[in-house]
């Protein structure tokens, strides 16, 4: 049986579903829709005329959630419980981000290792994923309420670096929203689309999208060709941005009130505030005065312009190097698209006009632009723009059974056909000759809720640790859809293919049904995927931890393998009782107690090891 779509406010039928835009941004966040009766695209404001959500969480005490504006009034007063650009995290192990955890007020869990970032409010520890999720809703939440229908289908954009796994945490945190995410599609392409640039069939352009927003910056060359836009390169810091700005005056008043490093957390916050106030007066005044805890603070616009000059600088090296990157010259770019709130910044703009020799296209709110752009592509989803081009896709996720029985998507469904992904898979036992990779379709987290379509069998894996080996597993979807796995172990050369026939079987109805299945399930899934991925890194822990005791047990003290053999206990009740905070948080603790003597032993053994030698 097909679905309907019904108006919320009146009851009746809908004849024709929505889908949305998304700009899931790191620090403001909108949706979008195309308008039936101009086929314009508009972001969706509320009655105050706001269309930016702050992409920021405040949890409180009782566990309540606050998304947005109030939970951006909690920064002050509960930075510890308030989590802001959390779409740094996405996808993100902690080695990623242990250089720039200083920049979070949040308790980031650091232990070191590949595993995905976890944030910790009071008892309880979250992913990015569910973090974002919670602003996704609350996209949902006002579009529903400003159109008065249900929203079950988005278009969500995100950076052109972001990698496989930041692209399938997205299409994650979207699910587990209520969304069926029909593309994450890259920002550069959306907003090139918010300019009706490449939206003709037989349009061939090289265009430069300048895009800095209040935390990252990026510049992106695309070709675009007959509807279909090609990334050449990117280029940019993920760490430069509006906030820089802000920063820069921050530093120059704190020099000029003799404010310390040591000022108090709440202070400084309000220096921020003032700082942002002063930027954003000085794009249309010449001067800025305000206040900070009762004292004046002044800034005129050339003061500002050469705080920020390093900045722009900075930005306009980055142009240098993604032309170069392109094998492009500034000649060849036919279009320059102007993206983010501090591309209003005067200098800023001045200084992107003269590089690329042209008039910049910013006629479009920066801050919308993106927003604008993934609207139209939904709009080209619906079936509503028959100019543009749509391309064949796969219909549901293509991946394979990782440990714990998770999927692991490697094509996620509606990419384009023909398409390939490789990722690296290591064995899980010391002299493990043998991997089975089994394929799966399907949107459901657990392989058993999906469909197998195949089994490989890589064998004459040499005897290494675990760990060592490195198998390349590769999808390869042709252009008649049949699916073409293989794998091969990097190190030895040792390889496997396999063909799975095309559409796999099955009807426009199953498929239906198991889109269907994985937004209801959505919770639970994710909820079991974190739990299943956080007991099998506590059991990797516990492994590793018992196998260096028993190893330095003669450099270690009896109190401290008493202490950790205690808390290794602890953690097999918490795996046993399948609380994932509670597994989380005893995870935490082991690696607490085990660490200081782990860089004691290490230490030694380096010490011992460089003895007599020479150092060339």
């Amino acid at each position: 049986m097909g679905k309907v779509a019904i108006n919320i406010a009146t009851g009746s039928l809908q004849t024709e579903e929505i889908i949305v835009g998304i700009d899931l941004g790191t620090t403001n966040s909108l949706v979008a829709i195309v308008r039936k009766d101009t086929a314009r695209p508009i972001a969706l404001k509320e009655t105050d005329g706001l269309a930016l959500v702050p992409s920021i969480v405040h949890f409180d005490e009782y566990g309540n959630i606050t998304v947005g504006n109030p939970a951006r009034d909690m920064l002050l007063k509960q930075p510890e419980r308030t989590i802001y650009s959390v779409k740094r995290l996405m996808g993100k192990s902690y080695k990623d981000v242990s250089g720039h955890s200083g920049f979070f007020a949040y308790n980031i869990i650091d232990d070191d290792s590949d595993a995905l970032v976890k944030i910790q409010v009071g008892e309880r520890f979250y992913s990015p994923i569910e973090l974002s999720s919670y602003i996704l809703k609350e996209l949902k939440k006002r579009a529903e309420h400003l159109l008065k229908v249900n929203i079950s289908k988005a278009v969500i954009t995100v950076p052109a670096y972001f990698n496989d796994a930041q692209r399938q945490a997205t299409r994650d945190a979207g699910r587990l929203a209520g969304l069926d995410v029909l593309r994450i599609i890259n920002e550069p392409t959306a907003a090139s689309l918010a300019y009706g640039i490449g939206a003709k069939h037989h349009e061939e352009k090289t265009i430069a999208v300048y895009d800095l927003g209040g935390g990252t910056f990026d510049v992106s060359i695309l070709t675009i060709s007959n509807g279909i836009f090609e990334v050449l390169s990117t280029n940019g810091d993920t760490y430069l941005g509006g906030d820089d700005m802000d920063n820069a005056i921050v530093q120059h008043w704190s020099v000029q009130l003799g404010i310390t490093g040591q000022a108090d957390k709440n202070l400084m916050q309000q220096l921020r505030m003032v700082a942002e106030d002063a930027k954003k007066h000085l794009t249309s005044n010449e001067a800025f005065a305000g206040e900070v805890g009762g004292r004046t603070v002044l800034l005129t616009r050339p003061e500002f312009e050469s705080l920020i000059q390093p900045l722009v600088n900075r930005t306009i090296t980055a142009c240098t190097n993604a032309l170069r990157d392109a094998g492009v010259t500034k000649e060849k770019i036919d279009a320059v698209v102007m993206v983010g709130g501090s591309t209003r910044v005067p200098l800023v703009k001045t200084s992107v006009r003269n590089f690329f020799g042209r008039e910049v296209n910013d006629d479009l709110n920066p801050d919308e632009v993106v927003a604008l752009g993934a609207a139209v592509q939904a709009d080209i989803l619906a079936g509503n723009n028959a100019e543009m081009l749509l391309l064949d896709v796969t219909p549901l996720s293509l991946g394979i059974e990782t440990m714990g029985g998770l999927m692991d998507v490697l094509i996620p469904r509606n990419s384009k056909i023909p398409n390939r992904a490789a990722r690296q898979y290591t064995t899980q036992k010391d002299g493990q000759s043998g991997m089975r990779i089994s394929v799966f379709q399907g949107e459901r987290d657990l392989v058993k809720d999906n469909r197998k379509l195949a089994e490989l069998n890589l064998t004459g894996i040499p005897g290494m640790p675990a760990g060592l080996p490195k198998v390349e597993v590769t999808f390869l979807i042709d252009a008649d859809g049949i699916l073409r796995v293989s794998a091969v172990e990097l190190r030895s050369g040792v390889a496997q293919t396999i063909e799975v026939k095309p559409q796999y079987g099955l009807t426009d109805e199953q498929v239906e049904q198991m889109l269907m299945d994985s937004l209801t399930h959505a919770k639970e899934d994710i909820g079991t995927r974190a739990l299943v991925e956080a007991a099998t890194e506590a059991q990797q822990m516990l492994d590793t931890t018992g196998k260096f005791i028993v190893k330095y047990q003669d450099q270690l003290q009896p109190e401290e393998v008493a202490l950790t053999k205690e808390h290794m206990k602890l953690l097999e009740l918490a795996i046993a009782a399948q609380d994932k905070d509670k597994i989380q948080h005893c995870t935490e603790q082991l690696n607490e107690i085990s660490r200081p003597y782990a860089e004691r032993v290490m230490e030694g053994a380096l010490k011992d090891a460089m003895k007599g030698r020479k150092v060339l």
